[in-house]
């Protein structure tokens, strides 16, 4: 689910470190499917939004499959707008993390900023989500809609649910992990990779780079949807679920699998062990038949799951051994020197 990378080590706009906004350059990572109708209403707020940002801007669309007139939008908008406005079409739809991930992929600023195309988001939060990033020395800062204009049965409820679950297990305290408007530090988001629905749980993931510290909220604009049909629903919340299995998993044991497979094979070898000692002292000390005791099988069934377990643990930590590669990441510094010296 997130594959930590070596952090670049040239100097790049994507490890750049600076003390003022005004020297950050930014990158918008929008993914649509099937948005005809909102395209140009978002591309004239970008522009309105981002008119005076004092930096470098690009923004990259990235068009998930869509069967409208959504290709053909985001086209007429790139020719519109000029080349800072970058289309990627996906072949077939693959849904919104891997079109987000595609995004960030193709960024080159050193801030990246993404929103949902449909214009719930407000992009005139962007700078001002900016200016916060800096003033508060964090390397992601989410939106909060704290006056969410959805549905509250199909859309309030379910993404409340699944934001309790999601803040008691990972420990990251967001207070809203389905808010797609973000803005986080390239060096930081570039090292995690995203696959499968993984785009909700994207703070979790950045913990998993960066101290939990350097991660915050704060409440955006949140509009009604004035064109096309949401995407979600309360069905979502079993999915969030399953997730979030997967999500506690790799925060805990990427590194160290053999510790989850062992723990839990060692209190099942103990309970089946113990219920296999109870059962030799009835028949040894008691003289009873134990042969056709459901405990019996039951104190067995244990003790070989046990064993299977630890032994999966220990298959895991060759593997993770085998196929660790990657570096800790690394926060870039500004007054690094080019190469290091010797002390003569």
């Amino acid at each position: 689910m997130i594959d930590i990378i070596d952090t670049p080590t040239d100097t790049t706009a994507t490890d750049t470190v600076a003390d003022n906004p005004c020297n950050q350059s930014l990158s918008v990572v929008v993914p649509f499917y099937n948005e005809e109708e909102n395209i140009k209403p978002f591309m004239e707020e970008v522009h309105a939004a981002l008119k005076d940002y004092p930096g470098q801007w690009e923004l990259i669309a990235v068009n998930d499959g869509s069967n409208d007139g959504t290709t053909q939008a985001l086209d007429k908008a790139v020719a519109e707008y000029g080349d800072h406005v970058h289309a990627i079409h996906f072949a077939r739809n693959f849904g919104q993390t891997a079109a987000m991930q595609a995004g960030i992929d193709a960024a080159r600023g050193d801030l990246i900023a993404t929103l949902d195309g449909d214009l719930q988001n407000d992009p005139a939060d962007i700078p001002k989500l900016i200016v916060a990033l800096e003033e508060r020395d964090l390397d992601m800062i989410s939106g909060w809609r704290k006056d969410r204009q959805d549905g509250a049965i199909n859309r309030k409820l379910p993404s409340r649910i699944a934001n309790w679950l999601i803040r008691k297990n990972t420990g990251v305290y967001v207070n809203d992990y389905g808010c797609s408007l973000k803005v986080y530090r390239s060096w930081v988001i570039k090292q995690v990779h995203l696959i499968g629905e993984m785009h909700r749980f994207i703070p979790a993931w950045v913990a998993c780079v960066t101290s939990p510290d350097r991660i915050s909220d704060m409440p955006v604009n949140h509009r009604a949807r004035q064109f096309g049909e949401s995407k979600y629903g309360i069905s979502r919340t079993i999915r969030v679920i399953l997730d979030l299995l997967a999500v506690f998993f790799f925060m805990r044991f990427s590194r160290r699998p053999g510790h989850f497979f062992g723990s839990i094979g060692l209190f099942l070898g103990a309970i089946g062990g113990l219920i296999l000692t109870y059962l030799f002292g009835v028949k040894i000390f008691m003289g009873e038949d134990i042969g056709n005791r459901p405990l019996l099988f039951t104190g067995i069934l244990f003790v070989m799951t046990s064993a299977q377990l630890i032994t999966t643990g220990v298959l895991a930590e060759i593997l993770t051994r085998s196929t660790a590669h990657a570096k800790m990441p690394v926060r870039p510094s500004a007054n690094a020197p080019a190469q290091r010296g010797w002390s003569e």
